[in-house]
């Protein structure tokens, strides 16, 4: 059985490169490295403890970030341009990757690709980390060799994928953190203030407004059933995700989302941008039609573009443009189906997709620009509604308890 090794190197510019290499032998492994153009100067046995430190919990380990991925397809492209070969490009790119996780994947397509595997063949293992997307530019760039220009049309695309996550994300940390502000105060007030005013009402034996006893009856539950409420709430959330990773459920999540006002049109011009990109990218790097749009179709996380992709290939097929396949789903605009029947005409299909493709995401930048100035004012009015409304409620009683004093009053 392998067995790992820790190593230091120097490389041909004299720089210390340290990383580690499974290997039969710790000869073998000095050959190894000495055949990648590296000078041993160590090569020990990885601890047993140090093993145990790179275990990771399935689930909780590090993951690969778009942004890495992206560096990393720009970084070989490069150094397959200089001439390097690829088992160089991979040894050198592998140890100096700060990614724990995303070292051993290229350990282990560097040790593929050293017993003969093709890179397309030894990425293939590792599915969470290459999709479809990537492996597909590759083969594409293996067969038509230019690999390097496949890596840097991959480096692109991730990286327009990353920025849009980063635009989602900033759009939509504001109203999480409000909400998130939101849900404890309105959890301090119901277990700690609606209790001590709810005793005070009770001992006046005072008739009570509706909306105050709602609010009692809410925070006695809170109270006396909190680790049931509690417990309800963490079996919902993961129903809810259950729910929503099968057919139906997402389909008709997505649809719920897409009618919400404002996100629901942010995210269909996200979905849209990656679509486009990554259909594009695909044919220009000479993907097949019907090849490109299967790969996109697992790659979108939408199921009515899914649906519409889908229709796009049997159209295709039977020998029909790919424009009246999307102009029957509502969920592409007119403007999409038109300048791709304009692409499909005059043979620069790929071109035209690139340019739809830039047109939404400047679209999705200038509606997260709009949103950044857009939700404050809103979820601040939504935070002062809902705790005026519960503060109001404790309030109300007040009125009626003075009367009930008065007639007290007056009777004595």
């Amino acid at each position: 059985m392998p067995t790992t090794y820790a190593y230091k190197v120097r490389d041909r510019d004299g720089k210390l490169v340290s990383g580690n290499l499974d290997g039969d032998s710790k000869a073998l492994v000095a050959t190894k490295l000495a055949d990648m153009g590296y000078t041993p100067i160590s090569v020990d046995p990885k601890a047993r403890v140090n093993l145990r430190m790179d275990l990771t919990i399935p689930g909780l380990g590090q993951k690969v970030k778009l942004k890495e991925l992206a560096t990393f397809s720009r970084q070989f492209a490069t150094m397959i341009d200089s001439g390097l070969t690829l088992l160089r490009a991979l040894s050198i790119l592998a140890a100096q990757t700060k990614n724990k996780a995303f070292r051993t994947t290229l350990d282990s397509v560097c040790q593929d690709v050293e017993r003969g595997s093709s890179l397309s063949d030894a990425l293939a293992k590792h599915p969470k980390t290459f999709n479809h997307l990537y492996l597909a530019m590759i083969r594409a760039g293996e067969v038509g060799g230019n690999l390097d220009r496949s890596l840097l049309s991959l480096a692109d695309t991730l990286e327009k994928q990353a920025e849009l996550q980063r635009k989602i994300k900033s759009a939509m940390a504001y109203p999480v953190v409000v909400l998130c502000l939101v849900l404890g105060i309105c959890a301090a007030m119901l277990l700690f203030i609606v209790p001590t005013f709810s005793k005070v009402f009770k001992s006046l034996n005072a008739p009570l407004p509706k909306p105050t006893l709602i609010l009692m009856a809410v925070s006695h539950v809170c109270v006396h059933y909190f680790p049931f409420v509690l417990l309800a709430a963490v079996i919902g959330f993961f129903l809810f995700r259950r729910w929503k990773r099968t057919p139906k459920g997402r389909s008709t999540w997505s649809a719920i989302v897409l009618r919400v006002p404002v996100f629901g049109l942010l995210m269909l011009k996200t979905a849209l941008a990656r679509t486009t990109g990554t259909l594009g990218t695909l044919m220009r790097s000479g993907v097949p039609v019907l090849q490109a749009l299967e790969i996109t179709t697992e790659s979108v996380s939408n199921p009515a573009l899914e649906r519409a992709l889908a229709s796009a290939q049997e159209h295709i097929k039977r020998g029909e443009p790919m424009s009246m396949a999307l102009g029957d789903h509502p969920v592409i605009p007119s403007m999409v189906t038109q300048m791709i029947s304009v692409g499909e005409e005059s043979g620069a299909l790929d071109d035209m997709l690139a340019k739809i493709a830039t047109f939404y995401e400047q679209e999705v930048e200038a509606m997260v620009d709009a949103l950044a100035s857009l939700l404050e004012p809103v979820m601040i009015v939504i935070l002062g509604a809902l705790v005026g409304s519960m503060i109001i409620s404790l309030y109300l009683p007040m009125f009626s308890i003075d009367k009930v004093v008065e007639n007290s009053n007056g009777k004595a």
